[in-house]
């Protein structure tokens, strides 16, 4: 297959992905919203799932079919670093004040909590390529640890919504009259299938261009695949936005990456061929630890609470993510 077939393909999955994962994230929203049960909390967790479904799928398709690991966790890590990366968009579009000034002081647990498992992630990884880390059958022992620390971490924000964050449920219970549960699910149903197809496609497009192009299997994930695979959450960001929902927002990309780190665990159990980091390049933990500076900077952000822009319309704040996001592109590039 040629490269302008490749690359049109990917653009396909993008555009695929982008309103799939809209109509998802919408739909899971309706859903927690119907049903009544811990709103605040099942919607802000079903959202940043939702539209972190095709890392996962993607993820496990690359790990399973295509067997090319380097994509998976490029994807994971990736999609965690673009993340971030968009609140700087979401900084640069808000005009009435900075993200950071407006923002909840609530999304501290979430961001310092993805933080955590994110560093536990690169830990991992630099035990596995040393040769120390404990495994059992196939898999590292990080992957129970991930597992266990993202349903803590789940726990603990659902507690702290509760207590601080009824307003949002109280705004979002009104968004949707017009909806019916059994329409919701429906909906959401659909929009999952084709994100499981598209997702399932995308590591063989990916591997196609990293071969076409010359290009490290692990730059191809962190950069390409993240960013299609992130789609939705751009999509839903700029929704909120209009909406006014800037908590809604951020929740959805922080939670996203505490979810992304659950994908990488799950794909280690899908990867039999071994602890899945141990089999992946070492140019990741640079990723990771970019990850974990970005998400450093955004606790920095909601503490410190910036009331002016530095330039363009962003703060400081955002000038940083923006500057270490394209670093850890650049490094990808020429080492990945």
């Amino acid at each position: 297959m040629g490269i302008i077939e490749l690359w049109l393909e990917l653009l396909i999955c993008l555009v695929v992905i982008g309103y799939a994962g809209y109509d998802l994230s919408r739909y899971g929203d309706i859903i927690a919203e119907k049903t009544g049960i811990s709103s605040t909390w099942i919607g802000l967790t079903l959202l940043a799932t939702a539209t972190s479904l095709p890392e996962l799928v993607t993820g496990i398709s690359a790990v399973t079919i295509a067997d090319v690991p380097n994509i998976a966790v490029g994807d994971v890590l990736g999609s965690a670093v673009f993340n971030l990366l968009i609140l700087v968009l979401l900084d640069a579009l808000y005009q009435r004040e900075t993200i950071y000034s407006r923002a909840a002081q609530g999304h501290i647990l979430s961001a310092a909590l993805g933080a955590l498992l994110i560093g536990f992630a690169g830990f991992s990884m630099i035990l596995d390529h040393a040769g120390i880390s404990p495994s059992s059958w196939h898999m590292g022992l990080y992957t129970p640890i991930i597992i266990l620390v993202y349903l803590a971490a789940m726990r603990s924000i659902h507690r702290y919504e509760q207590r601080t964050l009824d307003q949002y449920t109280e705004v979002s219970a009104e968004r949707y009259p017009e909806i019916t549960l059994r329409e919701a699910i429906a909906g959401y149903l659909i929009a999952a299938i084709v994100i499981i197809i598209s997702g399932s496609l995308l590591p063989f497009i990916a591997t196609g261009i990293s071969s076409a192009m010359g290009w490290g299997q692990s730059f191809v994930g962190s950069l390409l695949v993240a960013a299609v695979t992130s789609a939705p959450e751009v999509i839903v960001t700029i929704s909120a936005l209009r909406l006014g929902a800037i908590d809604m927002a951020i929740a959805n990309l922080l939670g996203s990456n505490l979810f992304d780190i659950l994908v990488l665990a799950i794909d280690d159990l899908f990867y039999t061929k071994g602890p899945l980091l141990a089999s992946v390049d070492s140019n990741h933990i640079i990723t990771v630890f970019t990850a974990v500076m970005m998400s450093l900077l955004v606790i920095i952000g909601l503490v410190f609470r910036p009331q002016r822009w530095a330039v363009l319309k962003l703060t400081w704040i955002s000038l940083s993510l923006l500057l270490l996001y394209i670093l850890n592109g650049w490094i990808q590039f020429q080492h990945g």
